[in-house]
C-alpha cells in the first residue's frame, strides 16, 4: 500500500471539494497535491503527470492571484481590482489559440516521452497532460467550460492509472469525472 499516494488522494478530494464550491482555498490544495504527485508519478514511469504536476505547482500561484484579484473595473484611475473573479463562460475568441496549444503540446510532450523516457503510455500520458494545461488555464479563469474539458481528462487519467496500478489514484479521478458533472451544473447556476 503506497501511503504517499493515499495521502494524494485525501488532498485530491479536498482540492474538489473546493473546486466545486468555487472556493479560493481550492489553490491552497493545488500546491500541496502536486507537490505529493510529483514522487508518485515519477516512482511509476509517468514523467509528462510528474512534468505536468510541477506546472501545476507553480499555476496554483497564478490562479490564486487571478481569483483573489482578476476582477477588475474600470474607473477614472483605470482598472481597480473589485474582488474576486466571478464564474463566466470562456469568450470564443480563446477557442483557436487554446486548440493551437494543446496540439502543441500534445505532439511535443508524445515525441520526448517516445524518444527520451521508458514510458509505456507515451501518447496517452501527452494526451492528459497537454489537454491538463489548457483546464488549468481556463480554471485559473473561472470558466465554466473548464468542468467538460477536465471530464475528459478525468476518464482517460483513470484508465490510465488503472493499466499503472495506480488504484486509489484510478479511484480519485473516476470521482472527479463524476463530481466534474455536478460542478459544471453549479457553475452554470453561479453564473446567473
Amino acid at each position: 500500500m503506497d501511503y504517499l499516494e493515499i495521502c494524494g488522494t485525501f488532498v485530491g478530494l479536498l482540492y474538489l471539494w473546493l473546486e466545486y464550491r468555487a472556493s479560493v482555498y481550492l489553490w491552497l490544495a493545488s500546491i500541496v497535491m502536486p507537490a505529493i504527485y510529483i514522487f508518485v508519478y515519477y516512482r511509476v514511469g509517468l514523467y509528462a503527470d510528474f512534468g505536468i504536476n510541477i506546472y501545476y505547482l507553480l499555476a496554483a500561484l497564478y490562479g490564486w492571484y487571478i481569483w483573489k484579484y482578476g476582477n477588475k473595473t474600470e474607473n477614472g484611475a483605470g482598472k481597480q481590482p473589485v474582488g474576486e473573479l466571478p464564474v463566466s463562460r470562456m469568450p470564443l475568441h480563446y477557442y483557436l489559440p487554446s486548440t493551437f496549444v494543446f496540439i502543441f503540446l500534445f505532439v511535443a510532450i508524445g515525441y520526448i516521452l517516445l524518444f527520451f523516457t521508458d514510458s509505456n503510455v507515451p501518447w496517452w500520458d501527452s494526451f492528459t497532460t497537454a489537454l491538463s494545461v489548457i483546464a488549468l488555464w481556463m480554471l485559473a479563469h473561472k470558466y465554466v467550460e473548464q468542468w467538460l474539458v477536465w471530464i475528459v481528462i478525468d476518464v482517460a487519467c483513470c484508465g490510465i492509472y488503472v493499466y499503472k496500478g495506480l488504484y486509489f489514484t484510478a479511484f480519485l479521478y473516476g470521482f472527479y469525472a463524476v463530481v466534474a458533472i455536478f460542478g459544471y451544473l453549479k457553475w452554470k447556476k453561479m453564473m446567473q
